[in-house]
């Protein structure tokens, strides 16, 4: 009899120890507003997940809600503070004004690729500079698209002025005061929102990357396309402090290890590949592409830009923040990024 209880206590032990065990895993709920098939989706957020769950042994696992579906895009970041999402990715643009140091990386001439873009605001935020932004989160990794240009249903625009009258959807306010100095009516909504907004005849047009026209179908409703880089658009992943609190030592150093700038260059690329198939599917269509190169010194472009730049630069320092600090710094990294990737 008392060998059977013992056998009936070991095995009761043994089950209850698989059952920990099994406990043990974790499910981070990850909100984003790229759609699910998305390159974006694909190539960045759900390898991330998938590098997570196999360093973790199945530890951790991501429950990925793509396209806005845990949260608009423009909740997201507020979504991960209160704990509604465990990790999340947005554009710091669509919380306006909550970001302004981050958004000096939006300015005309601070990156000309994604993955550059990428490394400058990643080293801003690892050398310190954007720390009060990200107070309430954990950021994990930030990255940007590749600048963005003009495009428009019927529109050829080959000069600022022939923005005049147009209704623009701009990307951030930082973008749209710029379209405004270049004579546009800027209209604000999230990405997701742009597709019904221009078969509705809301918007003529929109400033946009190449990488977004495709991944959005943006390219069957446009014709025209002026390569006018005058921002770059900036994101941020980002978990709940609360849930990495929340983890083993052994997880949490799974999550330490698959952030920072690795991850925020492995974005920009796949941002950059996805531009190029972006231009190319516009170029296969028969689309007509203007290209304007350093827009910053070009006769007609340059001068509402530089107003865009000082303007934004002003204002920072009007709110007492750093602003022409960490713009010398960003400069300071675009050197430095684009050295490294030569």
């Amino acid at each position: 009899m008392k060998t059977k209880v013992t056998a009936c206590v070991l095995a009761a032990s043994l089950a209850g120890l698989a059952a920990t065990s099994t406990q043990a895993a974790t499910t981070l709920r990850m909100a984003h507003f790229w759609p699910g098939a998305s390159g974006i989706n694909q190539d960045i957020f759900e390898a991330w997940a998938e590098t997570v769950e196999q360093e973790s042994d199945g530890e951790l696992k991501v429950e990925m809600y793509p396209s806005g579906t845990l949260a608009k895009a423009d909740a997201i970041y507020e979504a991960v503070g209160n704990g509604i999402a465990d990790v999340g990715a947005t554009a710091q643009g669509y919380a306006a004004g909550r970001f302004p140091l981050s958004q000096i990386v939006e300015l005309p001439g601070v990156a000309t690729t994604a993955t550059q873009g990428a490394c400058v605001l990643q080293t801003l935020y690892d050398e310190g500079h954007l720390d009060g932004e990200y107070a309430d989160t954990k950021p994990l990794f930030m990255f940007t698209t590749g600048p963005g240009g003009i495009h428009t249903i019927d529109t050829d625009i080959q000069k600022p002025s022939d923005l005049e009258g147009l209704r623009i959807r701009r990307p951030t306010s930082v973008a749209g005061d710029m379209l405004e100095n270049m004579g546009a009516t800027p209209v604000g909504m999230p990405a997701p929102d742009i597709y019904t907004a221009m078969q509705r005849g809301v918007v003529d047009g929109l400033s946009f990357p190449w990488e977004g026209l495709k991944g959005f179908r943006i390219n069957e409703l446009v014709n025209y396309h002026t390569e006018v880089p005058f921002y770059t658009l900036i994101f941020v992943a980002t978990m709940s402090q609360r849930t990495y609190d929340s983890l083993s030592p052994e997880q949490q150093a799974v999550i330490d290890d698959n952030s920072g700038m690795q991850w925020a260059e492995n974005a920009g690329a796949v941002f950059d590949r996805l531009d190029r198939e972006g231009k190319q599917e516009a170029i296969e269509a028969g689309h007509t592409i203007r290209e304007v190169e350093n827009p910053l010194e070009d006769p007609d472009w340059q001068k509402p830009l530089q107003a865009g730049i000082d303007s934004y630069l002003a204002e920072l320092e009007e709110r007492g923040l750093p602003g022409r600090e960490v713009y010398e710094a960003a400069l300071d990294a675009s050197e430095s990024c684009a050295s490294a990737q030569e």
